[in-house]
C-alpha cells in the first residue's frame, strides 16, 4: 500500500489534491484508493492535512497516515508547525512547494528528522507556477503534477483524466496545465 500525507493550509486545495490522486487511482489507474482530510472547525488559512492510500488490495484501514511514502508539503511555512517531518521512512519521497534547493530544505530542517538525510526530497516554486498558470496562488496541482513524477504512483494520463471529471471547463484546462507543467519540471530536474 501507497500511504500519503498532505499538508496544507485551509483554502488551498490540499484535499482536493488528495482526491483527484485517488480519483486516477481508483477510476483509471485499476487500484484501490481513500482520499480524506484530517481538520475541524478551522477557518481558511489554518493548517490541514489530506490523506490519499492507494493500493492493488482492498483497503480496509480508515486511520490517518502515520507511515508515509510520499510527503506533500503545499506551504513551507507549514515545516514550522510541526509534524511534516512525521512518519518519514528511509524511502519517503517529500516533494515541498519552496524557492529552496533539496539540499538547502535537507540542511534547514536537519533538526526535525534523522530520516530527512536519508529520503528523496523534490523542490519547486509551486506558487510563481500557479501564479503564471493559474492566475492566482493556489497550487495543490501543481504539487499534484510533482508528485505523480516524484512516485509514479500513478500514471499523469489517469491524473488530466481525473482532473477532467472533478473540475468544470475551463477550470479543468488550466489545472492540467499546472499538473502538466509541474511534471515536466520534476522530469526534468
Amino acid at each position: 500500500m501507497k500511504e500519503i500525507r498532505w499538508h496544507g493550509r485551509g483554502g488551498n486545495g490540499a484535499f482536493t489534491a488528495a482526491k483527484l490522486l485517488g480519483h486516477a487511482a481508483s477510476v483509471y489507474g485499476n487500484k484501490y484508493a481513500q482520499a480524506f482530510p484530517s481538520f475541524g472547525p478551522e477557518r481558511r488559512g489554518a493548517p490541514v492535512r489530506g490523506f490519499t492510500r492507494i493500493d492493488d488490495e482492498v483497503i480496509t484501514d480508515h486511520s490517518q497516515v502515520y507511515t508515509c511514502d510520499a510527503v506533500f508539503v503545499l506551504d513551507e511555512t507549514l515545516c514550522e508547525v510541526g509534524g511534516v517531518f512525521e512518519g518519514l521512512k528511509d524511502d519517503t519521497v517529500l516533494v515541498m512547494n519552496t524557492t529552496k534547493t533539496p539540499e538547502e530544505v535537507k540542511e534547514a530542517y536537519a533538526s526535525m528528522s534523522d530520516e530527512l538525510a536519508k529520503i528523496r526530497v523534490y523542490t519547486l516554486d509551486a506558487t510563481q507556477m500557479a501564479l503564471d498558470i493559474l492566475g492566482r496562488p493556489i497550487v495543490n496541482t501543481i504539487l499534484l503534477g510533482a508528485g505523480v513524477a516524484a512516485t509514479g504512483f500513478v500514471e499523469l494520463e489517469d491524473v488530466l483524466k481525473a482532473v477532467d471529471d472533478m473540475m468544470g471547463g475551463g477550470l479543468a484546462a488550466k489545472n492540467k496545465a499546472a499538473v502538466e507543467a509541474a511534471y515536466k519540471a520534476v522530469k526534468e530536474a
